[in-house]
């Protein structure tokens, strides 16, 4: 089977191996310039003796006539983020299939992980569908669930969706060989919320909305050790803006103002939420670490953001 890819991150790679294993034909691979150092998807194509192409050309509806002349079965995107253009979807002959790292139709858009975890989700889901004109809206070829925990942070999320949507790579290229790949239409009725590049409360932390909520902001945008697509959630205190890195619930109720600095915990100092007393734990300043009890000094209050 002929096999154009066009992918990014570490879930593109073991894509890119996945079609090695199975001895598909890779026509090509559209994707970014290998980096200096690090495994990358241009960096195995090269191994490989795949060609590389701009991924920008999935954009110009003449990629399409490409894709034509060389007959290629099936279009294969995995977490690169180029609006890919009507005629171009169309030119495979089976078809154009996305990875989405979330379920449909619930969280379309970018950073589902994130989102998940900032609306208090339980559980999460990476997607396989089928591609159209429509972002995020084909038919659903395949879903995989799994728990998100309390302590999970985004990139926990991302990675764990990433591991489990390599299976469901693989059951594709397995169902279009025998041509069996299942089309279920995305249920009109369930919620269906689109995210773009916005950040909830634009990175600041409300510490007025609850202990829970404060929490699952901070650790949506926990990416460690890698760049957070949100960047970190942050406060005022005193004029000074921080960081807020890292922070857990305590259980225990708070009996000051939301934003208020209390008493050093074990792991760092406690901020009121209104109704619990949440525990910074990793702090920042000026893109510095700075220890939590010198950032939040006990007696201070943190602005509370709307």
């Amino acid at each position: 089977m002929k096999v154009l890819l066009v992918a990014e991150e570490a879930v593109g790679v073991h894509a890119l191996r996945v079609l090695a294993e199975r001895e598909e034909e890779v026509v090509a691979v559209l994707t970014a310039p290998a980096p200096e150092r690090g495994t990358s998807v241009a960096g195995l194509a090269a191994e490989m003796e795949v060609p590389r192409l701009d991924p920008k050309r999935v954009r110009d509806a003449g990629f399409a006539d490409w894709i034509a002349e060389r007959e290629i079965d099936m279009l294969l995107n995995v977490h690169s983020l180029h609006l890919i253009d009507a005629a171009v979807l169309e030119a495979p002959r089976i078809g154009s299939f996305n990875l989405h790292p979330g379920p449909l139709p619930g969280y379309a858009g970018l950073n589902a992980p994130s989102w998940a975890i900032a609306e208090g989700e339980s559980r999460h889901a990476v997607t396989l569908h089928w591609m159209t004109a429509d972002v995020d809206a084909g038919p659903i070829a395949y879903k995989a669930w799994f728990e998100i925990g309390p302590r999970d942070t985004g990139v926990r999320v991302a990675t764990r969706g990433a591991q489990e949507g390599v299976p469901l790579l693989r059951q594709l290229l397995e169902d279009a060989a025998a041509g069996t790949i299942p089309a279920d239409p995305q249920p009109p009725g369930e919620k269906s919320v689109w995210h773009g590049r916005e950040v909830p409360y634009d990175g600041g932390l409300p510490w007025d909305a609850g202990a829970r909520r404060v929490v699952d902001l901070v650790r949506a945008a926990d990416f460690a050790p890698f760049e957070s697509p949100w960047g970190s959630f942050r406060t005022t205190v005193a004029g000074q803006e921080v960081a807020i890195l890292r922070a857990a619930a305590t259980g225990e109720p708070a009996d000051a103002p939301a934003g208020a600095v209390g008493e050093a915990g074990e792991k760092g100092i406690r901020v009121s939420a209104g109704d619990e007393w949440v525990e910074v734990e990793r702090t920042a300043v000026g893109g510095e670490s700075v220890p939590p009890a010198e950032a939040l000094p006990a007696g201070a209050v943190c602005e509370v953001s709307a």
